[in-house]
């Protein structure tokens, strides 16, 4: 939601404006999809429009000041110490910033006249996508500003090129997809703003996709970033003559790029961030995850838009920022490469075994800043002292996490490769820092005092002056008296003479006269006495008069340097925050496939899927959190090349955990694809390209859509889209209509999902007509959710067993959740003579298949005798205690009914 204002222009005001206002309507109008913040003295003020929207946003109070064209002019104001707050809150609600500071100090203004104004301009435009202030940042999640471009091939379909940049640690990766995948593909960035070429956002179904993300969007012109310009664009930025060097790219891909590069020069003027050279992530390099799925299986967002509760918070055990940054990312994006998998589970394999080196690794990364953002802001000159101390202690925990490394042997691939960037040395860089700056540190430059005592002498003799100047006076005045032999000589001051030397007049004629009187210069004669000066004592006063403007020019000069040698070093830092991460995470899934007893999966390129034990990390966790246990349950949807995978379709009552049981077994090949052990007590998970989840649904009322209608989008989208290297979990498909043609979609979708997609896939219905389909076609089988019921009430076991569900005990689960007694009541008989009216057979015997309107109903075939029947069919000698406990609540509530 940009600011979109309407403020008078130049040419619409007054002739008499003041210069102040002139001087704003000047800056607001090249400013016009922004609220101005426009500096004056401690204030930020916004006047008119944009006065009315903050005043809004923030809750402050809107005034009002003088007249324009006969109306008064609004305005509000936020203090200068509070600015970051304020504007963290407009940039959460999609509001565009520019910040107009002053350029000069109110005096020098008044030197060109009564009336001149201040010079003010806008210094940056800050956006969503473009933050890089601490305070603004969430610590644990990457500030991504991605521009999506697109061109068109030699089979005139598009491809969509996508830059994604994050100004606040300068990661730069671009990607291309096509118009299939391009929902996806953004949804897995999670981008803070999109930036898109004009052409791009008028087009129907991206302004759909973009109203569903629901992040703020800038288009931006044709010429930003299209045509032969964009490659030369990205190569002026990085100062190159080809982008050969940084890897093969894609025409869409450099487009995107160099849009994204055209934004940033926008919203920073002249301020050039310090980018990483752009990365390629390739097509199909990880598993493609759609918009609906990542929300039904909350990846890194609840269904209610928390953290908490969701998979990332649960799973992250990182001590750093950029750790939680890296595993948040690879969440994001699972692998699809199955030796790159494994490179990874290496690590974790190494530092499970290596106990002590995992610790001592763990103890080290607590203590690093996140100063991959420190060089950021640097880059940018909005840095504060606390930065450099941030680089200062990050290569301090570089040079600590090599040496842990470096006494590690036969370290696996991916450690060794993070101790190779890490061993890199900057040690002169660190030692400057560590010799320059102070212990205790301010947050703005400004205030001074960051620079160590006794680093820099020019810097403590001002400091002396400044901060001890009646001490440099007197220890003068003693070495004076001591040179003279005037006991009683004196350095005094006033507002005319200044500092200057006083002796009775007696003595005061020896300095008259040589060799005294070659330093002490005579000024004025009093009665009784005699004023002197000299020329050190003149350099003194001129001294201590600019002390504190000397001492804080001479820390900002040593701040300048120090940022300019943090600069240079800046591949080095990067790769080190890199190496940082990397350790960070593998140590953090290291420590927890311990503590949760995860276990190392098998991850191949064949079509298995064989889960033993397997367990939902999430519900888990909330379960051991309130001293309950979770019940653990196998998963095979194994199958071959010539087949493709098999279908589960699982039965049974709600509450008794069928979604969950879907949902675990997507997110156990999700965290192996990641490269993390999985919780489960054995997994063997062939690499699966795309990853499909329809559980739960709700109204879309924005878009007109009902619960059916978005549950029917989403299917559509799976059946159009899975392969036989997919994997899919359907829940209750066609629940939202009539029985009948929830029935035959149903039936359809299966029938789709064996036939061509060939997808692995679980699939949890009410319908147990379904469950006949494992009859007739061999890949589909059969798995419900074992209940017991003892006197109405059921007991949910939450094991999957083999075999179908005999009814969905949906009267039970009513009267659990609080129906009145007389609706259950009422219910049961509803329901038994429905029973007894309902066909039954083969799937081939139901109406939806084989009645015709105008033919009679067939009778109803004679009831069985289901207590004998269950009866007869025990063997007491084959059943567990586990299982002769289950067995004989079935007894007991068959008895009931049968009352």
């Amino acid at each position: 939601m940009d600011a979109s204002t309407v403020t008078p222009s130049p040419e619409t005001a007054p002739a008499r404006l003041t210069p102040m206002m002139a001087q704003y309507f000047e800056i607001k109008a090249s400013n016009p999809d922004c609220l101005l913040f426009y500096r004056m003295g401690d204030f930020y003020e916004l006047f008119f429009d944009d006065a009315e929207v903050a005043s809004r946003a923030l809750g402050i109070v809107l005034t009002k000041r003088g007249k324009h064209e006969g109306e008064d002019i609004r305005m509000c104001g936020v203090p200068i110490e509070r600015a970051d707050d304020y504007l963290n809150r407009l940039i959460a609600l999609g509001h565009r910033v520019a910040v107009c500071e002053q350029l000069e100090d109110p005096a020098e203004a008044k030197k060109r006249g009564g009336k001149s104004v201040v010079r003010r301009d806008v210094v940056r435009l800050v956006t969503p996508g473009t933050i890089t202030e601490e305070r603004l940042l969430e610590p644990g999640r990457a500030r991504l500003l991605v521009a999506v471009q697109r061109t068109r091939g030699a089979d005139a379909r598009w491809t969509f090129g996508l830059a994604a940049l994050d100004l606040s640690t300068g990661a730069f990766s671009l990607s291309e997809t096509d118009e299939a995948g391009i929902a996806a593909e953004i949804a897995r960035l999670e981008p803070s703003e999109i930036v898109a070429a004009q052409s791009v956002c008028d087009e129907p179904t991206f302004a759909r996709l973009i109203a569903d993300l629901r992040a703020p969007t800038t288009p931006m012109a044709r010429e930003a970033g299209d045509g032969a310009a964009a490659a030369l664009r990205v190569c002026e930025f990085y100062g190159v003559e080809t982008l050969d060097g940084f890897g093969a790219f894609s025409r869409a891909e450099i487009a995107a790029a160099a849009l994204a590069l055209a934004y940033v020069k926008r919203t920073q003027l002249e301020a050039r961030p310090a980018l990483s050279p752009p990365t390629r992530k390739a097509r199909g390099a990880s598993l493609e995850i759609d918009p609906a799925t990542r929300a039904n299986l909350e990846l890194t967002r609840t269904l209610g838009g928390q953290r908490e509760g969701s998979l990332l918070a649960t799973i992250d055990l990182t001590v750093t920022p950029a750790g939680a940054r890296l595993l948040a990312e690879r969440l994001a994006s699972p692998l699809t490469d199955p030796a790159a998998i494994n490179e990874r589970l290496d690590s974790l394999d190494f530092l499970i075994e290596a106990a002590p080196t995992r610790d001592a690794l763990r103890r080290e990364l607590s203590g690093a800043p996140d100063f991959l953002r420190s060089l950021s802001r640097l880059s940018l000159d909005r840095a504060g002292p606390r930065d450099l101390a941030s680089v200062r202690d990050g290569l301090a925990a570089a040079g600590a996490l090599a040496r842990i490394l470096g006494s590690a042997e036969a370290l696996p691939p991916e450690l060794l490769s993070a101790y190779s960037a890490l061993r890199a040395d900057c040690g002169a860089l660190h030692a400057d820092l560590a010799k320059t700056l102070a212990d205790d540190l301010p947050l703005v430059k400004r205030d001074g005092g960051f620079v160590r005592a006794g680093s820099l002498p020019p810097l403590d003799e001002a400091r002396a002056l400044r901060d001890e100047s009646r001490r440099v006076i007197a220890d003068m005045q003693a070495a004076y008296a001591e040179e003279t032999s005037v006991r009683q000589l004196k350095i005094r001051h006033n507002n005319f003479l200044g500092y200057y030397i006083e002796t009775p007049q007696a003595q005061g004629e020896a300095l008259l006269k040589a060799p005294l009187n070659a330093t002490f210069i005579h000024r004025q004669t009093m009665a009784g006495a005699l004023r002197f000066t000299t020329n050190a004592l003149v350099e003194l006063e001129a001294k201590i008069a600019s002390a504190a403007d000397r001492a804080l020019a001479l820390e900002l000069d040593a701040f300048e340097r120090l940022r300019q040698a943090s600069l240079a070093e800046g591949e080095r830092l990067r790769a080190f925050g890199g190496a940082v991460a990397e350790v960070d995470v593998a140590a953090a899934l290291a420590e927890l496939a311990v503590k949760r007893d995860w276990t190392r999966p098998v991850v191949d390129s064949s079509l298995a899927f064989r889960i033993e034990g397997g367990r939902h990390p999430v519900v888990e966790a909330a379960l051991k959190s309130a001293g309950e246990p979770f019940v653990a349950n196998d998963c095979d949807l194994s199958g071959d090349a010539a087949d493709g995978g098999r279908i589960d379709v699982v039965t049974g009552p709600n509450m008794a955990g069928k979604s969950t049981y879907l949902r675990q077994n997507a997110l156990i090949a999700l965290i192996a694809q990641m490269g993390s052990y999985v919780p489960a007590g054995r997994a063997h998970v062939g690499v699966v390209d795309r990853l499909f989840s329809r559980v739960g649904a709700a109204d879309d009322l924005a878009r007109g859509r009902s619960t059916f209608m978005v549950e029917m989008v989403e299917t559509a989208a799976i059946l159009n889209k899975a392969s036989p290297r997919s994997q899919v979990i359907l829940d209750e498909i066609g629940r939202g209509t009539a029985t009948f043609d929830g029935l035959s979609i149903a039936y359809a979708c299966v029938e789709h999902l064996n036939a061509v997609n060939r997808s692995r896939a679980l699939f949890a219905t009410h319908f147990h007509e379904l469950t006949q389909l494992a009859e007739t076609l061999p890949r589909i089988v059969n798995l419900t959710m074992r209940v017991s019921e003892f006197k109405g009430s059921l007991v949910f076991l939450h094991e999957v067993m083999p075999g179908a569900a005999d009814r969905s005990y949906g009267i039970q689960v009513a009267k659990l959740a609080g129906l009145p007694a007389s609706v259950v009541r009422r219910a049961r008989k509803v329901l038994a003579d429905l029973e007894a009216s309902r066909p039954s057979g083969t799937l081939d015997s139901l109406p939806l298949f084989s009645y015709e309107p105008h033919e009679p109903a067939p009778p109803p075939p004679p009831r069985r005798d289901e207590l004998h029947e269950a009866l007869a069919a025990l063997e007491p000698d084959d059943l567990s205690p586990r299982e002769a406990h289950a067995a004989l609540y079935q007894l007991k509530r068959l008895l009931d009914d049968k009352r």
